[in-house]
């Protein structure tokens, strides 16, 4: 059965590694029989969560940029595939700030139940990603009919293009592909 997957690619370099294995993801599901939509956080104006909780009574962020636009894309979903650089042992702001101002779906009904999370970073350590995957825990925490459903770590990648060759880009192929 065909799902409806979403992507978000949240690294601030648009054809770097982390985008790299994002595509692979993509590539994947598509061939797996999904619609796939596939969002750069590059290309998008977030500014960020003042805390107000104004959401959680309206539905609505009243912070006016490209979050309205987005915020339905990821509610609709079946399976989300956040894709990050880590910087610092956790994921990088962009997709910090994405999460942050997905909280007017808190209350909300929602259709994504698979979460996937595709990683990159500079150091080679398997304990390098430790600290990403718990912060993106902790929002699949906040969405109870939510869970992890698959992750893919390509260490030792620094500059644009080193991950050319890397078998995580197989390893996110295949992931995608075989989406439930």
């Amino acid at each position: 059965m065909s799902k409806k997957i979403v992507v978000i690619a949240a690294s601030p370099r648009k054809q770097g590694n982390s985008a790299a294995l994002a595509q692979a993801f993509s590539k994947g599901a598509q061939a797996g029989g999904h619609e796939v939509q596939y969002i750069e956080l590059a290309d998008k104006d977030l500014k960020f969560c003042r805390g107000c909780l104004a959401c959680q009574a309206t539905g609505r962020c009243v912070i006016k940029d490209d979050m309205a636009e987005l915020l339905p894309v990821l509610q609709q979903a079946d399976a989300v595939a956040f894709a990050s650089p880590v910087y610092y042992y956790s994921i990088c702001g962009q997709l910090k700030t994405f999460l942050d101002r997905s909280n007017p779906l808190f209350t909300a009904e929602y259709a994504f139940r698979a979460i996937y999370v595709l990683l990159t970073a500079a150091e080679n350590e398997a304990y390098t990603q430790e600290g990403a995957l718990k912060a993106i825990q902790g929002w699949i925490d906040c969405y109870e009919q939510a869970r992890l459903a698959g992750s893919v770590f390509a260490g030792g990648v620094t500059a644009v293009g080193e991950i050319a060759g890397h078998p995580a880009l197989q390893q996110a192929y295949e992931l995608g592909k075989n989406i439930k």
